[in-house]
This record gives structure tokens, sequence and C-alpha cells, in this order.
């Protein structure tokens, strides 16, 4: 399942503090910022989707993401790569260090990632 736009810029806000109160999110937001009820609903759907949870103190509810960020940015990327790649890493890499305008030094950063990442992987 997946989060909408104002969803997932609201996850965004969630992952960054770790835990927060209705006022802690608002706080997130810029100006103009949502009105209190938009954030409650947006919270009210992304609970009911698994995402997030509370704790309640009193009346007031203390709000905390159920998926990670990286797990999430996984499962995005990879249906991105399913989806608009044919199921292939390599066509997703072609695109994204031909198209995104990366610098010599940016991709020299990405080679050693890689390189990392494949004798991580022999071991």
């Amino acid at each position: 399942m997946q989060l909408s736009k104002t969803e997932e810029q609201l996850m965004q806000y969630l992952w960054k503090l770790e835990k927060a109160f209705m006022k802690d999110l608002l706080d997130s937001f810029p100006e103009p910022k949502p009105a209190t009820t938009t954030v409650a609903t947006l919270l009210k759907r992304m609970i009911d989707k698994g995402f997030v949870n509370y704790t309640l103190y009193g009346k007031s509810r203390e709000y905390y993401p159920l998926v990670k960020k990286t797990d999430y940015f996984s499962k995005h990327v990879n249906g991105l790569i399913k989806n608009f790649f044919n199921d292939s890493a390599s066509q997703f890499a072609s695109f994204f260090t031909s198209e995104t305008n990366l610098s010599t030094t940016e991709l020299e950063e990405l080679k050693k990632i890689v390189d990392k990442q494949i004798q991580k992987q022999k071991q």
C-alpha cells in the first residue's frame, strides 16, 4: 500500500521527529499551515493503512511511524524499477546517471558505493 503525496509529506515529518503530538506535526509544516482537521484526517488514513500508530496520553495522541523510512523508500524504488524500467536495475541506473545531471565527483562516489557493495556481496 502506498501513501498519497500529502500523506508522504506528513510521514516525512513524522520520520524526522520519530514521535510527535499534533502540535509538533503542525509546527513542522511551512506557512500556510494546514488545518488541524486536515492533518487529523491524513493521520487517520495513515493509521488505517498501517503506516502510523499512536499512544494515548489523556486526550492527547503521540503519533509514531510503524514503517521505517528506508523500508518505504526501498519498496518505492523497487516498484519504480519494476514499473518503469522493465524490472531492470541496469536500465534504472543508466537513466539515473544520464538524466540527473550528476557531476563527475558524484558519479565517482556512486561508483565507490557500487564497488563496495559488490565486494560485500562476494564475501
